[in-house]
C-alpha cells in the first residue's frame, strides 16, 4: 500500500495560493481539520487527500454558477440565491459602494445585470470567520492556482 502524500503548513499555504498565517490561525482550527500524521522538521504533517478534501468544502469561494445571460436582472434576492452570500452581507454591500447602484429601478424594484453582480464578485476577496463551513464544490473550482 502506497503511504498518503503529506504536507505541512507552508506546502499547504502554496498550493492554495493563501498566506501561511491563514493556514496556521484559521484553517488548521477549523474543527474538521484532520489529524497530524506526523511532523517534519517543526511541522505537523497532514494527509494531503484529507486537506483538500476540507478546503474545497470549507474555505474556497465557490464561483457564481456560468447559468443565465449576462444581461439577465437579478433582485437583491435573486443576487443573494446566485452567489451564495447572506442577504445581510449583499445589503451591506450596496450601503458601502462595493455593489454599484441598481441597472434598472423599473416599478420601485432595485436590480442588476448579471454581468455586473459578475464584475463585483470577482473583484470580491474571501470573507471567512474560522471554522465556518462552506458548500461542497467541484474539482475544477477548487484547482490550485497555476
Amino acid at each position: 500500500m502506497v503511504a498518503p502524500e503529506r504536507l505541512i503548513a507552508p506546502e499547504i499555504a502554496a498550493r492554495y495560493g493563501r498566506a501561511l498565517a491563514t493556514v496556521k490561525d484559521v484553517w488548521r482550527k477549523h474543527p474538521d481539520w484532520p489529524p497530524a500524521l506526523g511532523r517534519r522538521g517543526r511541522w505537523a504533517e497532514y494527509d494531503a487527500a484529507a486537506v483538500d478534501q476540507l478546503v474545497r468544502r470549507a474555505f474556497l469561494r465557490e464561483p457564481p454558477p456560468a447559468e443565465g445571460n449576462a444581461d439577465d436582472l437579478l433582485t437583491i434576492a435573486d443576487i443573494v440565491k446566485y452567489t451564495g452570500l447572506a442577504r445581510g452581507t449583499i445589503d451591506g454591500d450596496i450601503s458601502r459602494g462595493r455593489i454599484p447602484p441598481p441597472d434598472d429601478t423599473e416599478h420601485n424594484v432595485k436590480r442588476w445585470r448579471r454581468a455586473t453582480i459578475d464584475a463585483v464578485m470577482e473583484k470580491r476577496r474571501g470573507y471567512r470567520r474560522a471554522g465556518e463551513a462552506r458548500q461542497e464544490m467541484t474539482s475544477e473550482d477548487a484547482r490550485p492556482p497555476a
